[in-house]
C-alpha cells in the first residue's frame, strides 16, 4: 500500500511542478505583451489615463466610479478629474468644479525609466483655457506594465494624487 502511495504522489508533483511552470510563463507573455503596448502607446504620445482611486492631500482617499480620466495626444490634452481638498479661490461657476482642461497648447516632457516605465511632465500653457488656469502642471508616473498614478499640482488648490492605468484611446464612432 505505502509503495502504491508513493507512486501515485510522484506524478501528482510532477504535474502540478509543470502547471505552476507553465502558470508562470503564460503570465510573463501576457505581461510582455502589455509591456509592449505601454511602450507603443507612450511612444506615439497617444493614450488615456483612467483614474479609479484618488489620494487627496487632506481627508480620505477613495475609490472612483468609471469615467475620470486624463486623455493625451500630440495636439490636444482633455482631463475630467474629480477635486477633493482646499482651494484659495472659488470657481465663478459653482457647477464648474474638477479638473478640467481642454487645451491645445502644453508642454510634453517624456522620459523613460531605470525599470522600464515613464515620468511624464505636462504643463498647459493656455491659462484662460477651461480649467487651465488652476493646474499648473501634470505630472504621470507610468509603471512598464501600465499601471499609473498621476498628481496634479494646481495653482489655487492643493496638490492631488489619482491611481489607474494608461489605456489606448478608444476610437469615437
Amino acid at each position: 500500500m505505502k509503495k502504491l502511495f508513493k507512486l501515485m504522489i510522484v506524478p501528482v508533483l510532477v504535474l502540478s511542478c509543470f502547471q505552476t511552470v507553465w502558470a508562470q510563463s503564460s503570465k510573463a507573455s501576457k505581461q510582455a505583451v502589455k509591456v509592449e503596448e505601454v511602450k507603443k502607446l507612450m511612444d506615439a504620445q497617444n493614450y488615456v489615463f483612467q483614474a479609479d482611486y484618488v489620494v487627496p492631500q487632506r481627508g480620505n482617499s477613495r475609490s472612483l466610479t468609471y469615467g475620470y480620466y486624463l486623455r493625451v495626444s500630440k495636439d490636444t490634452l482633455d482631463s475630467y478629474l474629480p477635486y477633493f481638498g482646499r482651494a484659495t479661490s472659488a470657481p465663478l461657476d459653482p457647477t464648474d468644479g474638477g479638473i478640467k482642461v481642454n487645451t491645445t497648447k502644453f508642454d510634453y516632457k517624456s522620459t523613460t525609466t531605470k525599470k522600464g516605465g515613464y515620468e511624464v511632465v505636462i504643463t498647459p500653457k493656455e491659462t484662460q483655457s477651461q480649467g487651465s488656469k488652476d493646474v499648473r502642471y501634470f505630472r504621470l508616473t507610468v509603471g512598464a506594465t501600465g499601471y499609473s498614478s498621476l498628481q496634479v499640482i494646481g495653482n489655487s488648490r492643493d496638490p492631488i494624487s489619482f491611481n489607474g492605468y494608461v489605456e489606448a484611446k478608444k476610437s469615437k464612432k
